[in-house]
Parts: structure tokens; C-alpha cells; sequence
């Protein structure tokens, strides 16, 4: 009942927007690191080092971004970050069809990217709250939630048979596109917007650029999900490069197997996006944070022993399922807390703290991470993510959400 209900024109063009800059993403799964793979023949510390270096220098840049989307009107700024992204990604294939690709090339466009993502999330972030009332902030992340992972179900193996059909660039193209979609549809949305914060002096100050940081900081239960989502995130990604190797090197996977075994499981994101509303109702955002935040850490310890060809795929399934599942529930109920805390003259530059921070610590662990598996192994340094992910339930803020009473009944 709660998931149907209409939250206005506004919130479903920018719905929209989401939708089809997703689904484009996800399309391109991987690609940059299957074009260093495939094309380029990069070695695996080099495959990791392209995630590192793109996410840290782009978290770099986007530092005072924060600030300065804070005191700005949201819709024209994410307009200019889905252009931006539009140039930096359609740059790739330009470059392919010439003959001209590179690996800085790759890493240029990366450390873009991720800045402008970041800009993007800091803007669409304080927008939304903006646009729908509290109470719907579950349902309405919920379904960009339920979006998400049904686009992450989909697009991998899509783009892996658009690979296999058409070259490894085809789906660039297609992500390429989505942005410039994207920015249409956030150009329909139309209406008024509230008036951006005023800034106390010109310029930029030391104290502006930390105070995403500091606010998050001085909360005590949002402190506490900070460290762990970041965490968590960071463990995640740090392997993703790594299993990208295993799949299409070691074990001979094709690259459609490899988008199968990562995106079919989604399905399973999307099933618990669309519970999310209804759990939190019932049992309260408290209980269900912390059962999802700890079932989701559980899991990717199994991927450093999936065998190849068909069990390996069923290993992989089973395991992506379970995660997503639980990282399903999790993310809109802790997006919509989040979102709830935050005062609104501050949401963008929080949510931009968080973003930058979260990148940062998946660069730093990426790079880690591939020098580990070039000394030890791709399967041992797998193994240690998945170790250190069951520790990361201890971060989860038991304590300080029993004090918090009430916004599950809200909600």
C-alpha cells in the first residue's frame, strides 16, 4: 500500500532521472576495468590501481564541493554534474574508435567521474529532502533502492552480451547517454526550490570545507553508521576489481558468465528495497538496522572459494543474493534516518563528507588490496575482506538507537 503511493510530480521525474542514469551504469559494469583487462592487458595491481586512483583524486576534488553546492539552488547543479559526466564518459569510445585509448586516459576519466558523482549524490540528496515530506523519506528511498538493484540485476548481464555482440566500448556509449537523459528529466521537473542557505562571508573558509565532517561527528548514532557503512563499502569494493580478475582470468569465466553471476542475484536487492517500508513499520527502523547492517556482513567471505564453471556461478549467485538481499533492507531505512537527522542547511554538505569519505576509504582499500593480492594471492587477499566484514557489525550503534524512540512508528 505504502510503496504505490503517489509522492508527487517532482519526486517521479527525479525518480526518473535516477532510473535511467542507473540503469546506464549499471549497463557498463565494470567497464573500465574490462577495457584495462581486455583491451589494454593491464595486470591486476594495475586493474586496481585504476579504482583507487580515480576514486581518491575524484574524492580529492569533490572537498569543496560541498560547500558550494550547499549555498546553491540543487536542480542546475546536478544538471552540470550529469553533463559533466556525459563528456568524460563519451570521451572513451571516442578514443577507442581512433586507436588512441590509454590507461591515463582511463584514469583521467575515472578521477572526473567520481567527482562528479559525488557532487551529484551531495545535490540530489538535499533536493529530495526538499521534496518529499519526512514521513515518506523511507518509501521514497526505498524505491530508488528498489531501482537500483533492479537495474544492477539486469544491466550486468546485458552489457556482458552487448560486449560479447558489439566490443567492449558499446556499453560505454550507453552509460554515456543516460546522463544526458538524466539531466533532461531533472529539467522536467519544473516548480519552485527552496532558497539555497546564505553563506556568512565570501569565499570559502577552513571551517565550511569540515563541517559535513563535524556534523556527522557530533551525532552519536550517526557517528557510529558512518564508520561502519564506510566500512563496509569500502571491504565490498575493494574487491570487486579482484574478483573481476579471478572470474575472467584465473577461472576463464566469459564476460557475459561474469555479469550473470554479479547481476541476476539483484533480484534480490530489489525484493528487499520493496520490504524496507513495510519492515520499518513493523519492527521499528531501529531493529531493522541493526539486523540487515549485521546479516549483510556475512556473506563475502564464500567468494574467495567459488570453484569455475557452473558451481562457481551458483556459488556466486547464492552468495550475491544473500548480500544484496540484506543490503536492501539496510540502505533505504539507514538513507532515510540519515536524511531525517540532518539539518537541512547542512544536508548537502554532509552528505558530500559521506560520499567523499566512503570513496576515499575505497580507494585507499582497493589500492591495499591489489598489493596484497599481487604478494599473496587473488583468493587470500578476497579471504581477508571477507574476514574483516564480520568484525564490522561491531560498529553498528546498539547503544545510542535504543535512545532513539518513535521514528520507526513515524515512518
Amino acid at each position: 500500500m505504502l510503496a504505490g503511493r503517489s509522492l508527487g510530480r517532482g519526486y517521479d521525474w527525479l525518480w526518473t532521472a535516477f532510473a535511467v542514469s542507473t540503469f546506464g551504469t549499471w549497463i557498463a559494469f565494470d567497464a573500465f576495468p574490462l577495457l584495462a583487462i581486455l583491451v589494454l592487458h593491464a595486470r591486476p595491481e594495475a586493474v586496481s590501481a585504476l579504482a583507487a586512483v580515480g576514486l581518491l583524486a575524484g574524492a580529492a576534488v569533490a572537498v569543496p564541493l560541498g560547500p558550494w553546492i550547499e549555498f546553491r539552488r540543487k536542480r542546475p547543479v546536478m544538471i552540470a554534474m550529469d553533463l559533466i559526466r556525459f563528456a568524460a564518459t563519451i570521451s572513451v569510445p571516442i578514443a577507442f574508435v581512433l586507436g588512441r585509448l590509454t590507461f591515463v586516459q582511463l584514469v583521467v576519466v575515472a578521477v572526473i567521474m567520481a567527482a562528479a558523482d559525488a557532487a551529484f549524490r551531495a545535490a540530489s540528496g538535499a533536493y529530495l529532502k526538499a521534496l518529499v515530506k519526512p514521513d515518506d523519506l523511507v518509501i521514497a528511498n526505498g524505491r530508488l533502492e528498489a531501482t537500483t538493484w533492479t537495474a544492477t540485476a539486469i544491466g550486468p548481464p546485458l552489457g556482458g552480451a552487448a560486449i560479447g555482440m558489439f566490443g567492449p566500448v558499446v556499453t560505454v556509449v550507453a552509460n554515456a547517454l543516460s546522463f544526458l537523459l538524466s539531466a533532461l528529466a531533472i529539467r522536467r521537473i519544473g516548480g519552485g526550490e527552496p532558497v539555497p542557505a546564505q553563506r556568512q562571508a565570501q569565499g570559502f573558509r577552513a571551517a565550511e570545507l569540515i563541517e559535513g565532517w563535524r556534523a556527522i561527528l557530533a551525532h552519536p548514532v550517526l557517528r557510529l553508521l558512518f564508520f561502519n557503512t564506510v566500512l563496509v563499502n569500502g571491504l565490498i569494493m575493494a574487491t570487486a576489481p579482484l574478483l573481476a580478475v579471478l572470474m575472467l582470468r584465473d577461472l576463464g569465466f566469459a564476460p557475459w558468465q561474469y555479469g550473470l553471476a554479479f547481476g541476476a542475484p539483484c533480484i534480490g536487492g530489489l525484493i528487499g528495497a520493496r520490504l524496507a517500508p513495510s519492515l520499518a513499520a513493523r519492527f521499528g527502523q531501529r531493529n531493522v538496522l541493526l539486523a540487515a547492517g549485521t546479516l549483510r556482513a556475512c556473506w563475502s567471505l564464500g567468494l574467495a572459494f567459488m570453484p569455475n564453471g557452473a558451481a562457481g556461478i551458483a556459488v556466486v549467485f547464492a552468495l550475491q543474493f544473500g548480500l544484496v538481499t540484506c543490503a536492501g533492507i539496510f540502505n533505504p531505512v539507514f538513507a532515510a534516518y540519515r536524511l531525517a537527522r540532518i539539518e537541512m542547511e547542512r544536508t548537502a554538505r554532509v552528505l558530500s563528507a559521506w560520499t567523499i569519505t566512503s570513496s576515499a576509504t575505497i580507494a585507499v582499500l582497493t589500492a591495499l588490496w591489489g598489493v596484497l593480492a599481487g604478494f599473496a594471492g587473488v583468493r587470500t587477499a578476497v579471504a581477508l575482506s571477507g574476514l574483516l566484514l564480520l568484525t564490522t557489525p561491531l560498529l553498528l550503534p546498539r547503544r545510542a538507537l535504543r535512545a532513539w524512540q518513535g521514528v520507526g512508528s513515524r515512518s
